[in-house]
Order: structure tokens, then C-alpha cells, then sequence
């Protein structure tokens, strides 16, 4: 699966925990490829009648875009060394997502951010099974394995198959849960914290955590050996 990011989402509702219930009203399903480029000529349609329209300005959404392009994963790993390094933090994060990420000066105003921990013998993965609902607010865009349909059908059937893909291999006794997000939802995985980092700093703990990690398909890194 390849690992370079794309920009595509939509709006629906549906959620599970490894059991699948949706209610969805989706036009049949097409090839990503068709359904990548539909979304992307809609957007750019609507872009030049608002213009057009008068309802925003060129500057206006150019600004919109540099501020969306300005989001990386590098957010979300203040936000999980945080939780690792202050424990009332951390309880706070998994209480209620959007408050906490606000105390550092991240926004996701209009889905709910719902932060989901990993434990010895638990492991949590994100996926959205139809679309590409993603914590863009927090993580940035996503990555193009991540809305592949491969991905997001595969995840839900055999999730430690495609863990072990991404070079994460669990014990078998490790529980898999796979959340799936939703169009006014949305998760961040809280990762372990590896061993040997408790002498680290927010900033040293920040770079052990990837956008992979706090997606579910990879576990943090491991501190550099001296």
C-alpha cells in the first residue's frame, strides 16, 4: 500500500467495532480512481460558481487551503506526548477529545474527536470504511492507502493481516479492534508509550510518534539506542 497523501472526503454516517452496521444512502460503489475524480471536478465546480457568485473570494479560499496544507501529523504527536507525559491530560484527552486538544491549540469544530488507547492486549485501528472520514483537523490529509479500497475493506475482515503488512506484528492473544469513523466522528489512536523513554522529553517523545501510529497500523517508535 502506498504511502503519499491525496485529498478526497464525504459526509455520511456509520459506525462499528469489528461488527459491521451501516446506514448508508451511497450511490453504487465505483472504482476509487472514478470516484477520486468526480469529487475532485464537483469541488472544483462549486470552488468557481461561489467565486463566480461572489459568496468568497479567490483569496479567501487560497487562504483556506494554505491553512488546510499547513496541518500535519506532527500536531496529533504533541497531542498523544502530552497524554504520555500528564496523566490528568491523558484522562482528559480520552473524556473528551476536542476540549483537550484545544488546551493546545488545536480545533476540530465540527466533528467529534474520540480518542481510543491501546493497552497490553488491545490494539485499536482506524478505518472509514466507505469514505475517507479522517481527523484532517488535527492529522492533516490522509494518506492514499488509507482511502484505497483495499484498505478499507480488507482492515475490517482481517485486520491483522494487514497490520502484519505494514510490518506490525501482534501477539495472538492481542484483541484488534477496528473503529470506524463516521461523518460527525472522528478517532486518534492513543499509542503505547515504548519502553525506556521515561526519562524523555514532550519534545524527544514527540518524534517516536508517527501519523501511522496514531492511525492503528503501526505501533510507536522505539527510543534511538546510544
Amino acid at each position: 500500500m502506498a504511502h503519499d497523501p491525496h485529498d478526497h472526503d464525504h459526509t455520511h454516517g456509520h459506525s462499528h467495532d469489528h461488527g459491521h452496521d451501516h446506514g448508508h444512502n451511497h450511490a453504487p460503489p465505483q472504482p476509487d480512481d472514478k470516484v477520486h475524480s468526480y469529487y475532485q471536478m464537483l469541488g472544483i465546480a462549486i470552488k468557481e460558481l461561489l467565486i463566480e457568485k461572489g459568496v468568497v473570494g479567490a483569496d479567501e479560499v487560497r487562504a483556506a487551503i494554505e491553512k488546510r496544507d499547513s496541518i500535519t501529523p506532527a500536531n496529533g504527536s504533541k497531542v498523544i506526548a502530552k497524554a504520555w507525559t500528564d496523566p490528568e491530560y491523558k484522562k482528559r484527552l480520552l473524556a473528551d477529545g476536542n476540549k483537550a486538544i484545544e488546551e493546545l491549540g488545536f480545533q476540530m469544530t465540527t466533528t467529534h474527536l474520540v480518542t481510543v488507547e491501546n493497552k497490553p492486549g488491545l490494539h485499536n485501528v482506524i478505518v472509514c470504511t466507505l469514505c475517507s472520514c479522517y481527523p484532517r483537523d488535527l492529522l492533516g490529509l490522509p494518506p492514499s492507502w488509507y482511502k484505497s479500497r483495499e484498505y478499507r475493506s480488507r482492515v475490517v475482515r482481517e485486520p491483522r493481516a494487514v497490520l502484519a503488512e505494514f510490518g506490525t506484528i501482534l501477539p495472538n492473544e492481542t484483541e484488534i479492534r477496528v473503529h470506524d469513523s463516521t461523518a460527525d466522528m472522528r478517532y486518534l489512536v492513543l499509542p503505547m508509550r515504548p519502553a525506556g523513554t521515561e526519562g524523555m522529553s514532550a519534545d524527544q517523545l514527540e518524534k517516536l510518534i508517527t501519523r501511522d501510529s496514531m492511525v492503528g497500523v503501526a505501533v510507536a517508535n522505539d527510543p534511538p539506542r546510544h
